[in-house]
């Protein structure tokens, strides 16, 4: 929260010093202007840009900025400009490089560790950040944990041996600490935890639809379970609770050569809707507005943003429509907007 406000009062106080630059220079054109002691040159328009931003602003960006202001103060830049972000087409004053950010990160580090083979592709990816660490899970089976610890990255690997199903998603039960990922007919639970190579997973099956997609409920409160949402080829998206009596109550027996214990899925309280008439591509809890969303294919209802109760109920939802659906989506609290790709 204070940096939202030193950089909201940063902002302003840099807005202020651009209308003083274009109040100058318009001045200067029109010959009415007598210099002073507040006129504002470049040394002075970089050194206070340096002390609002500090690094996250490069020199290059700072002068492009200047020059336009300059040549044509009519047109006031995009105050984005001045990290390296442009919006449209450039003048050709400056480009935006690949490695333009509004904040820059002081530390990049690659994770050379290879965790799929030929023929696989990553499904998802979640990072954890009050653990330090990042979920991996690929198409064919293989859930990773990139633990970053002593400043280099430890990676714990399960694979799901499956003949047919591939995985299509995971995320991270922050409660109970496991890492859940789903297929096209199954949940999968696995303890990373466990130094076990046996049984230190969990399969909830059959699924009756496809699973295409699964995300957790962040809520404060409830350290003994975690609320997992999850989407399908059919339009439903369903709302699965778990606790760790779950693990011991409702498993059976692990079948032979498996590193799984299984749950039948009918066992569970699994409240579904129909939200959609065709694939629901992604389902997200936004905790800071307290509603899930979700989005699909669908023209029609296309994204729905509402409570998550109204899984549990038939009231109706607040959705709106986009042609040829929405892909994805994503939250910004900054700016307080949702944003959605279709």
């Amino acid at each position: 929260a204070l940096e939202l406000i030193d950089f909201k009062n940063a902002l302003e106080e840099f807005q202020n010093l651009v209308e003083k630059m274009i109040i100058q220079k318009t001045k200067e054109s029109s010959g009415l202007y007598t210099k002073d002691d507040d006129e504002i040159d470049y040394d002075k328009f970089h050194t206070t840009i340096q002390t609002l931003f500090g690094p996250a602003v490069k020199d290059q960006n700072i002068q492009a900025f200047f020059r336009k202001i300059v040549s044509n103060p009519d047109e006031k830049p995009e105050w984005l400009e001045i990290f390296g972000c442009f919006l449209g087409e450039s003048d050709g004053t400056s480009s935006p490089s690949k490695e333009s950010m509004v904040f820059l990160e002081s530390e990049k580090q690659q994770i050379t560790h290879s965790v799929v083979k030929r023929k696989d592709v990553i499904k998802g990816i979640v990072k954890v950040p009050l653990l330090h660490f990042t979920v991996t899970a690929s198409q064919r089976g293989v859930l990773t944990v990139f633990s970053k610890q002593r400043k280099s990255f430890f990676s714990y690997s399960f694979y799901f041996h499956q003949d047919t199903a591939w995985i299509t998603g995971c995320d991270f039960l922050p409660n109970l600490k496991y890492v859940v990922a789903v297929t096209e007919s199954t949940v999968i639970l696995w303890d990373y935890k466990s130094k076990e190579r046996q049984n230190n997973g969990f399969v909830i099956k059959p699924m009756k639809n496809c699973l295409l997609c699964v995300s957790t409920v962040t809520a404060s409160g409830h350290l003994a379970k975690d609320t997992i949402l999850m989407g399908d080829d059919k339009g439903y998206v369903y709302l699965l609770t778990m606790t760790n009596d779950d693990f011991i109550m409702k498993q059976s027996k692990a079948e032979k050569e498996s590193q799984f214990k299984f749950m039948d899925a009918e066992a569970f309280n699994m409240p579904k809707r129909k939200l959609h008439d065709d694939w629901v591509v992604k389902v997200q809890y936004i905790s800071a507005l307290k509603r899930f969303a979700s989005c699909s294919t669908d023209s029609i209802n296309s994204f729905v943003l509402d409570d998550i109760n109204r899984l549990e109920d038939n009231l109706p939802v607040k959705e709106f429509s986009v042609p040829k659906g929405v892909n994805a989506f994503t939250y910004c609290g900054k700016a307080k907007v949702i944003v959605t790709g279709g």
